[in-house]
């Protein structure tokens, strides 16, 4: 949310396509057209609403419902969509693909990556929703009589249905095509990475922009309605706890101290500040989860845990694509279509404004998972998690609504009353409270942690996938993050969270489309790679007959001097230049005798050192490029050859247009570099057959998309 930085002026086709990268800087600098796009557009957004709340809210309460009217079955189908495809992906035999190189390895352990993804892919929202939810659909049901035992029963697994794997598959599918295409296909981490298959080098200019720039306001957006509900509940548990006033005063402190707090945090980096708050975070939510689970009727509460468990998977599919088509009447506005927009249709925008956010973040803390771990992670440890919360304090509160009308009244009118309300009714409420306010507080600020950092990597140019964007940056996105939630928590109606969940629907549809055709992108990439990797079987028993191939390493003393030496730059400098780039001329040069365009680019640089590579034209298929990048890495504490436990050793990695290949040429000799030069160029050939044979049987030719 560790891979070798990007290398300036790479060619990476993925999907059907070749693209040429443009150069990555050395050091972090803002993408200044995204940057001042979204920042202006933001800011005056909020000017406008402090300024104007009753015309902001106004304006942007047409056009929710203009869009809820016209394209709400839109994001109904793409909810359904990106579940088929995320199961697709990871069930199916591309969900063995790992999120990096092959060798690569999860850098976090289980408990830390879902912690992590929980807590930045939730928020306080799901303390919010998870009482006052139920309750408004105990009162408020989308179809049938109201506060009925069946009301009940259904209240809960449509809260259960608005937080199920439907929305964490949009998570699936945004954080596994970043980490695919930034990690094993050696693309920058950025949302218009995602998209080379489709727009070519179209993404470098406008296309592209405007691509990012909808992922920074949908999430943005996405962001300040989860604070804005953090907000307004933060501040009745203060009121409750030290009877501080409600209102505007205590919301824009809260504001301010959010701000002042994450600022701090997001610049000590991931694992001193997300990952640590997120555990904390989590162990608090859990305490206070077995409390009420134990504290209250236990027997009824496990009851009620398996009966909603059962009934949202029966009802799954009958609520995937229910859009209450016949009891729509524009002339009435009746019921259940009013509660769909306000609830379904506002859920899906969230999570798809969320997207984004949460995808970036779950990106970077994924290398090394494969696909198959990834999205079935994703999917299921925090929805088990989602469901027992939701179960145990839905059916709780439904429980004292049932024999308190004026607590069912209150919570649905304000929601923020619910939660606390709720703590209320258990022995030690005090306690409770205290408790309650401060998982609610980390809940907020990891989300705001989380924000700030991620939308200022998405404004950035940084040099490789882990970096971060620089101190400044994160501030300026902390403190427009502030000012978005207070001024559209004030529009209108002071302290209503109803204007922020009508901007999300609004912000998430441009974003909804982006997100569909990363959808297909994801799927033409790992289909293109199932070609590469067929192709590289086929050639693999000619490269062994041949007395080629990567593991072909000569004399047994050279062989053991390239396991236990960790050279430092200056002897990899030598071996770049004295053995690879001379090889690569050899090759170049004969290929050039019998009639290929080929030619050897010594442009690039990497941290100081040379990364050469071979470029052979195909004509109008995809051509062939063969790198050698060296990658830096701590030397392990066994390296007996290095001449400090600090130092750094260098990994010639081989490179394809598709990214690292999992294995270095350190101690190859000119001639085994000829040999794995040559067992690559086959395997592209081959792969180019495969690719050929595919289109030519099943499909028609893909859409050339170099072209600017």
């Amino acid at each position: 949310m560790g891979a070798p930085s990007n290398p300036g002026d790479n060619s990476t086709p993925v999907g059907a396509t070749q693209v040429t990268l443009h150069p990555v800087a050395d050091k972090r600098s803002v993408n200044k057209p995204v940057f001042l796009t979204a920042a202006g557009l933001v800011l005056a957004f909020a000017v406008w609403a402090l300024a104007s709340p009753e015309s902001a809210e106004s304006v942007v309460g047409e056009v929710k419902t203009f869009i809820s009217t016209w394209f709400g079955w839109w994001y109904f189908v793409l909810a359904t969509v990106i579940l088929g495809l995320v199961v697709f992906l990871g069930a199916g035999r591309y969900g063995r693909y790992r999120l990096g190189p092959e060798e690569s390895r999860p850098e976090y352990s289980l408990f830390s990556w879902t912690s992590m993804l929980f807590a930045a892919g939730i928020g306080i929202d799901l303390m919010f929703f998870s009482v006052a939810e139920p309750v408004y659909n105990y009162l408020h049901p989308p179809e049938g009589p109201a506060q009925t035992d069946h009301t009940a029963r259904e209240a809960v697994t449509w809260t259960i249905f608005h937080y199920g794997i439907t929305g964490w598959a949009m998570y699936a599918l945004m954080g596994g095509a970043l980490a695919y295409f930034a990690f094993r296909h050696n693309l920058p981490l950025t949302i218009r990475a995602a998209l080379y298959p489709i727009f070519g080098k179209r993404v470098h200019g406008r296309w592209g922009d405007a691509i990012d720039v909808a992922a920074v306001l949908g999430t943005i957006f996405g962001i300040a309605t989860s604070l804005g509900i953090g907000i307004v509940q933060l501040n009745y548990g203060l009121h409750e706890l030290f009877g501080v006033p409600q209102g505007k005063a205590a919301q824009i402190g809260l504001i301010a101290l959010s701000v002042a707090i994450t600022t701090i945090s997001a610049t000590t980096g991931v694992d001193k500040g997300i990952r640590r708050l997120s555990e904390l975070n989590v162990i608090m939510a859990i305490a206070l989860l077995v409390y009420i689970l134990v504290a209250g009727r236990t027997s009824f509460l496990l009851n009620g845990l398996t009966q909603n468990a059962g009934d949202y998977l029966s009802t799954f599919l009958d609520r995937t694509l229910n859009t209450f088509a016949w009891e729509r009447n524009p002339e009435t506005a009746n019921q259940p279509s009013t509660w769909l927009d306000s609830w379904t249709l506002f859920f899906w925008a969230w999570w798809v404004a969320w997207a984004p956010f949460v995808g970036l973040f779950l990106a970077r803390i994924s290398r090394g998972r494969t696909l198959r771990q990834f999205i079935f992670g994703v999917l299921v440890v925090p929805f088990s998690f989602t469901l027992l919360w939701i179960s145990v304090f839905g059916n709780s509160a439904l429980q004292v609504a049932r024999d308190d009308q004026q607590f069912a009244e209150q919570t649905a009118a304000r929601a923020e009353l619910g939660f606390y309300s709720l703590l209320e009714q258990y022995p030690g409420a005090t306690f409770l409270l205290g408790i309650a306010t401060i998982t609610g507080l980390l809940f907020y600020v990891t989300s705001a942690d989380s924000g700030s950092l991620v939308m200022g990597n998405f404004t950035s140019k940084l040099p490789d996938p882990m970096a971060d964007c620089a101190r400044g940056t994160r501030i300026f996105w902390s403190a427009a993050i502030g000012l978005l939630t207070l001024s559209m928590l004030f529009a209108g109606a002071g302290g209503s969270i109803i204007t922020l969940q009508n901007a999300t629907i609004i912000m998430g549809l441009p974003f909804s489309f982006v997100l569909a055709l990363i959808g297909i992108a994801m799927l033409r990439a790992v289909r293109n790679e199932s070609f590469k990797i067929d192709s590289y079987r086929a050639a693999l028993p000619n490269a062994i007959a041949a007395g080629r191939g990567p593991s072909e390493h000569g004399s047994w003393r050279r062989r053991l001097l390239a396991t236990v030496h960790y050279p430092g730059p200056a002897s990899t400098r030598k071996f770049l230049n004295n053995t690879v780039i001379p090889a690569m001329r050899e090759v170049s040069e004969e290929l050039a005798r019998m009639g290929l365009t080929a030619h050897i680019d010594e442009s690039g640089t990497h941290e100081g050192l040379p990364y050469p590579r071979l470029i052979v034209d195909q004509g109008t298929e995809t051509g062939f490029e063969y790198g050698v990048w060296p990658v830096s890495a701590p030397a392990p504490s066994y390296a007996v050859l290095a001449q400090r436990s600090g130092d750094r050793y260098f990994r010639c990695e081989v490179y394809l247009a598709e990214g690292s290949q999992g294995y270095a040429l350190n101690g190859y000799s000119r001639e085994q570099v000829i040999g794995d030069i040559l067992d690559q160029y086959e395997r592209h050939l081959g792969y180019l057959y495969l690719r050929r044979s595919a289109t030519d049987h099943h499909e028609p030719e893909a859409v050339d998309t170099d072209e600017s």
